[in-house]
C-alpha cells in the first residue's frame, strides 16, 4: 500500500532521511521506531506530501504520491495527531465532523453529526460529549476524539503519530487496543511512530527500527525480541550502552 524507495532528505547539514527503503503491505499495521530526532516524523510526512524529499521514490497504492489530484490523495488518509491537535473553538462532533463539513467529502450537517457520534461512541464515548468543547474533556477522552475524527470518513490508510503521548500507563493501554480493534475491523493499512514499547506491541504487525536515516531492521513484531539487531536490541530494552549514542 504505501513503499518508500531510497528516500533522502536534508535540511542545510541535517541529512534527515539517507536513503530510507520501506514497505507496508496493504491492510498491515507497521510501526516505525527509533530515538528522537531521527526522521520518523519527516518519514511520514514525505509520505503525505507535506515534505518533499530531496531524491527517492513514494507511492501509494501503486501511485506516485507526488502526482495526481491532490484532494483525492489525501481523501485516502486518516490521522490521529501527537497533541490531538482538536480544534479549541469547535465542539467535540464538529472536530470529529470536520472533513465532513467541508471539501471533497462534505456531506449535509445532520448526517455528518451522526455520523461524528456514532464515532464517538465507537471510540466508548457518549452521545452527550458531542456537544462539549475539547477543553471540558480530560486528556485521555480528547485522545480518544482525536481517534473518533481519523477515522471519520472511512479512511483507507490511517497514520498515528505517539498515540499515547501523555497518557497515564491505563489509559495508553486502552488507546492502544481501540487502535488494534478498530484497524482491524476497517482492513485499514497503518503506519504508527512511537517510542512506547507496550504500543508497539499491541498494535504492530511489523516493526521498522529507523536510525541515521535508514532501517537498520524491519520484520514481524514477534521476531523483534530475537533480531540480533544491536539498535533494536538496544532500543527496546533501554540500554545507554550500544551503537545508538545518547544524547547527554
Amino acid at each position: 500500500m504505501i513503499k518508500l524507495g531510497n528516500v533522502k532528505k536534508s535540511f542545510g547539514g541535517n541529512h534527515v532521511l539517507q536513503g530510507l527503503n520501506l514497505e507496508i503491505p496493504k491492510g498491515s499495521s507497521m510501526v516505525i521506531i527509533g530515538g528522537s530526532g531521527t526522521g520518523k516524523s519527516v518519514a511520514l510526512k514525505c509520505v503525505l506530501g507535506l515534505i518533499t524529499p530531496d531524491s527517492g521514490t513514494i507511492t501509494v497504492d501503486g501511485q506516485d504520491a507526488s502526482k495526481g489530484d491532490r484532494d483525492a490523495f489525501l481523501a485516502k488518509f486518516g490521522m490521529l495527531f501527537q497533541g490531538g491537535a482538536l480544534f479549541d473553538s469547535l465542539t467535540v462532533w464538529q472536530n470529529v465532523a470536520f472533513r465532513l463539513l467541508r471539501g471533497s467529502l462534505k456531506r449535509p450537517t445532520d448526517e455528518a453529526r451522526e455520523i461524528a457520534i456514532e464515532k464517538l461512541r465507537r471510540v466508548g464515548l457518549k452521545a452527550d460529549v458531542a456537544d462539549r468543547l475539547p477543553a471540558e474533556l480530560s486528556g485521555g477522552m480528547q485522545k480518544r476524539v482525536g481517534l473518533a475524527r481519523a477515522i471519520a470518513a472511512e479512511p483507507e490508510i490511517i497514520f498515528f503519530d505517539e498515540p499515547t503521548t501523555g497518557l497515564d500507563p491505563i489509559m495508553s493501554g486502552v488507546i492502544n487496543d481501540l487502535i488494534r480493534e478498530i484497524v482491524v475491523e476497517m482492513g485499514a493499512t497503518a503506519m504508527t511512530i512511537t517510542h512506547d514499547m507496550s504500543s508497539v506491541r499491541a498494535i504492530a504487525d511489523n516493526v521498522a527500527m529507523l536510525h541515521n536515516g535508514v532501517i537498520q531492521w524491519t520484520g514481524p513484531v514477534a521476531d523483534m525480541d530475537a533480531s540480533g539487531d544491536p539498535h533494536l536490541d538496544q532500543f527496546i530494552h533501554g540500554r545507554a550502552e550500544g551503537p545508538i549514542e545518547a544524547v547527554r
